[in-house]
């Protein structure tokens, strides 16, 4: 019995297995890199880069980091229309996710990700950016506003991830870390089990409002479960919290003009901790807090961020009202 019990799950497995690797092949033909490629720190950077015509090497670009489990079509998706009439915009798939490649263990880190990025900022000479990110992908803006400050005059944390936070992390993101059973992880569950909890996984990412309809296939969602991008990103996640616990120790030293954009409806991260401590931690910081928003607000709320960040672009030319010094929310109008 034992021996039948062990063949059967053997079997399983090795099923599982076939069917990752046939899903794989599938994904492989079926999306394809539309952006361009750079190499920085052993990682092969995937990115979109809108150049605005009217616009001089010295005017600010807008640089766009996404959240965990997501790559760069996200911010595309939310703010290409919105924004590419105004300034030029750059979305980058971080490493290991989408289209970009990583083979750097420190590259699952936010400072080793900064690194990269800061290389293919000066490789596309941007000298004024004004980088934007989601969730995670703020956890990599920081950093990057630390690591080049000559570079990076202004900040933006959409919905952030950026402090230390009681509890852990989702069990599956330790497990798919892990050396050699994070492996065998994902390449036997990741793709039949995701799948089938995609949709009430992007039901609560997006409460209290609802997803866009062409979300699904807008951002290419099932790059992520390919095994060596759902290992990228379960090592990003897996690690984070001690990460955030040594970064935002310097906080203070970002003095760049920002914006922190929360919702209140937010239940993903919360913005009690995070938000407050870019506000308490930052000194130029100013929040938008947006009513009945949820994780996802650069979609379901995307006018009202889009004219914060072009209030911000004011601020970091010089043109716009700085926060007030002493007031550690410099609200920038009404809560909308």
């Amino acid at each position: 019995m034992v021996l039948i019990a062990f063949l059967f799950v053997a079997a399983l497995f090795l099923g599982a297995f076939l069917y990752t690797l046939l899903q794989v092949r599938v994904i492989k033909r079926r999306y394809q890199p539309d952006g361009s490629f750079f190499e920085a720190d052993s990682n092969k950077l995937h990115y979109h880069f809108y150049r605005h015509p009217g616009q001089d090497e010295t005017a600010p670009v807008l640089v766009f980091l996404h959240g965990a489990s997501g790559n760069a079509y996200d911010m595309k998706l939310a703010f290409l229309e919105a924004l590419k009439g105004h300034h030029s915009l750059l979305f980058v798939d971080r490493p290991g996710l989408g289209f970009s490649v990583s083979s750097k263990s420190g590259s699952d880190l936010p400072d080793g990700q900064a690194s990269a990025l800061g290389r293919l900022l000066e490789a596309l000479e941007i000298k004024t950016a004004i980088v934007v990110g989601h969730s995670l992908g703020s956890a990599v803006t920081a950093a990057l506003g630390l690591a080049a400050p000559e570079r990076v005059k202004g900040l933006a944390f959409l919905a952030p991830v950026s402090h230390e936070w009681p509890g852990g992390v989702n069990w599956y993101y330790n497990l798919a870390a892990l050396p050699v059973i994070g492996a065998l992880f994902s390449w036997t569950l990741t793709l039949p089990v995701g799948g089938l909890l995609v949709p009430s996984a992007m039901t609560n990412v997006f409460l209290p409002d609802r997803a866009p309809q062409d979300y699904f296939a807008g951002i290419r969602l099932p790059l992520l479960f390919r095994p060596a991008s759902f290992r990228a990103n379960s090592r990003q996640i897996a690690l984070l919290k001690p990460a955030l616990i040594r970064q935002s120790r310097s906080y203070s030293k970002l003095q760049q003009p920002t914006l922190v954009v929360s919702g209140t409806e937010d239940t993903v991260v919360w913005p009690s901790i995070h938000c407050e401590g870019l506000l308490r931690d930052l000194p130029n910081a100013q929040l938008l807090m947006l009513d009945q928003a949820g994780h996802m607000p650069h979609h379901t709320h995307t006018d009202d961020i889009a004219k914060a960040l072009l209030k911000l672009v004011r601020r970091v030319e010089g043109k716009g009202e700085a926060a007030v010094p002493g007031n550690a929310r410099g609200d920038i109008g009404s809560h909308v």
